[in-house]
């Protein structure tokens, strides 16, 4: 991977498509910052979003650029709209819903960088069963825990 030494750009509509749980747009892929970050925008249906899961590698840190996100981390419940902001530490269990009444659209910023590649990859691989999704999770050092073990709502 090159190092990184010069700066990373995303310009204005520029990115990459991935629908994998719906539309995501992938902005600036790790191999671009020297591994340090990875951005994507979430465009998020009304009232979806992922299932309890955990990050084993990489804090989030969630910009909601239009509707109202809820977002479960360790027992904490907090609701943001346009503007709001919300860091989420990797190996807490979490979860995030558009809990508004239009489609939902979030900035996402991974550190380290790496898991923007899940969702092209998932594009790409097309899991059908929860085993097949859990199994590229995996790979990416995501895990979503058995329904007899989530703490968090």
């Amino acid at each position: 991977m090159k190092k990184f030494t010069d700066a990373a750009v995303s310009p204005s509509g520029h990115g990459t498509q991935a629908m994998a749980f719906g539309r995501h747009v992938i902005r600036m892929m790790a191999a671009h910052t020297g591994g340090s970050v990875g951005m994507f925008e979430a465009f998020v249906p009304a009232g979806e979003g992922p299932p309890l899961h955990v990050h084993e590698r990489e804090d989030e840190f969630f910009r909601v650029l239009a509707g109202r996100f809820g977002f479960w981390c360790a027992g904490d419940y907090v609701e943001l709209t346009e503007g709001g902001c919300i860091a989420l530490p990797r190996g807490v269990p979490h979860r995030f819903s558009n809990v508004g009444k239009t489609e939902g659209h979030l900035m996402v910023v991974v550190t380290p960088g790496g898991f923007e590649s899940f969702f092209p990859i998932v594009e790409l691989c097309r899991p059908e069963t929860h085993e097949q999704i859990a199994s590229v999770a995996r790979d990416f050092g995501l895990i979503f825990p058995p329904d007899n073990d989530r703490k968090v709502a």
